[in-house]
């Protein structure tokens, strides 16, 4: 079994949506072989609570506006470090970067295929660790990435 062209078409979206707010490594696996409960998971992060939130609120207003798709769960939005919307075909995972390197995801989804994903999210691979060498070649005082 694959994901659904539905899920291929949310996925799409959202991680879209999310590379516009300028989420790192955002990556997708199709994860409907080893499981019976959706088609795919989409991963994405950001350095600091203030953007996983505003990452998760552009990912479902778009999937609102663009698919008339409203995720049936929402869990982790009060402390912001780790957002899950369940869509039912697809679940976003959108995390602080603190949390992605702690929980790994993608260890526990490496043997599932990844999706193809638009070229600006594919661009994002790797983001994560330069805003942190970044970071620490600053003192962490909190400078920006160009």
């Amino acid at each position: 079994m694959t994901a659904t062209d539905r899920s291929l078409e949310l996925i799409n979206a959202a991680a879209q949506a999310a590379a516009d707010k300028l989420a790192h490594d955002i990556i997708a696996y199709d994860v409907s072989d080893v499981l019976s409960i959706t088609d795919a998971f989409l991963l994405a992060s950001a350095p600091n609570d203030r953007q996983v939130k505003s990452i998760v609120d552009e990912i479902e207003e778009r999937l609102n506006k663009d698919l008339d798709a409203k995720p049936v769960r929402r869990e982790g939005d009060r402390e912001a470090r780790w957002v899950l919307l369940d869509y039912v075909d697809i679940v976003v995972h959108v995390q602080h970067s603190e949390e992605r390197v702690f929980y790994a995801l993608e260890r526990l989804w490496k043997d599932c295929p990844q999706l193809e994903l638009p070229a600006d999210a594919e661009a994002t691979r790797g983001k994560g660790a330069e805003y942190a060498q970044a970071q620490a070649a600053d003192g962490g005082s909190g400078g920006e990435l160009s």
